[in-house]
């Protein structure tokens, strides 16, 4: 499915940022648009294959986080913080005069989620957490701190589809040389020095130490703010950062609809395409994109 690249001003003010805009239905069909918000270490085209099967039905705002992608990386890492990224998106609805939303988010995109849900009340109708809650497990953050920041260039994309499968191959134990292939092409971007990881690598400061400054001790409060949103959980059955007992804690605190999927097979983080993801994301946003 095509896009547009939307180019739109930080909420600083000193970056330009951009944005994936997938059209939706011409006329009928939901009219409510979709904001979807990657993980971590990934940029919009996390979400190809997602979009793949919702864009023309449901209009999709994919944007690339600061330091990702083709957003302009922030020359103050202490600025690497979901609570920045939060008032990035909150310009750029703003600025493309979207008023109530639905939300999608992965990882680091769900936490913002939950932010903005409990920030703007009214605002989000709906939101799917991909893979992440109010607890996060410290064998997950171990990991990911393990492989964030920088690293040398790749000589090719066999290579960088390697490095991809090294680094992911416990979350995806079903992909091949193609899967892999396809993975290293979303995350990864050509320069004159080689393939190179299409992010920002001073990112790394954001989620270091014991307890990572940019993630708070205590997120219960944040999820009870959500209050009766309807709320969609996706879960990689073998993750190691969003746990079942945290989800079914989230559905015992939550008083309004909530609903939990577990993708067989995968990890931290299903890309959402898998049957059972899809399946349910397709139910959920029937019934709540309002």
């Amino acid at each position: 499915m095509d896009f547009a690249v939307h180019h739109y001003s930080s909420a600083c003010g000193r970056l330009d940022l951009a944005a994936r805009l997938y059209p939706g239905p011409a006329q009928g069909g939901a009219q409510t648009p979709l904001l979807l918000m990657h993980g971590l270490t990934r940029n919009s085209a996390d979400f190809e294959p997602l979009a793949a099967h919702l864009a023309g039905r449901y209009r999709l705002i994919v944007p690339d986080q600061r330091g990702r992608g083709q957003s302009d990386w922030d020359p103050d890492p202490a600025n690497y913080r979901p609570d920045v990224y939060v008032q990035d998106m909150f310009a750029l609805l703003d600025g493309l005069g979207i008023e109530r939303a639905g939300l999608i988010g992965t990882s680091m995109g769900g936490l913002m989620a939950m932010v903005m849900a409990a920030a703007r009340p009214g605002a989000f109708s709906q939101i799917v957490l991909n893979d992440v809650g109010p607890v996060l497990e410290p064998e997950g953050i171990a990991r990911i701190q393990g492989y964030v920041g920088p690293s040398a260039p790749m000589p090719d994309w066999p290579a960088a589809a390697g490095r991809s499968a090294a680094v992911n191959g416990e979350a995806f134990p079903g992909y091949g040389p193609v899967e892999w292939l396809a993975f290293a092409r979303r995350t990864c971007r050509e320069t004159d020095a080689g393939i190179v990881l299409d992010y920002d690598p001073a990112i790394a400061a954001s989620i270091g130490g014991d307890q990572p400054q940019t993630i708070p001790p205590d997120l219960w409060p944040l999820w009870d703010a959500l209050d009766e949103i309807p709320v969609l959980a996706v879960r990689g059955a073998i993750s190691d950062l969003f746990s079942r007992a945290t989800a079914d804690a989230m559905r015992d605190r939550h008083a309004g609809p909530f609903a939990l999927v577990e993708v067989p097979r995968v990890g931290h983080a299903p890309m959402l395409d898998e049957p059972e993801a899809l399946d349910a994301i397709e139910r959920h946003l029937g019934r709540y994109l309002t």
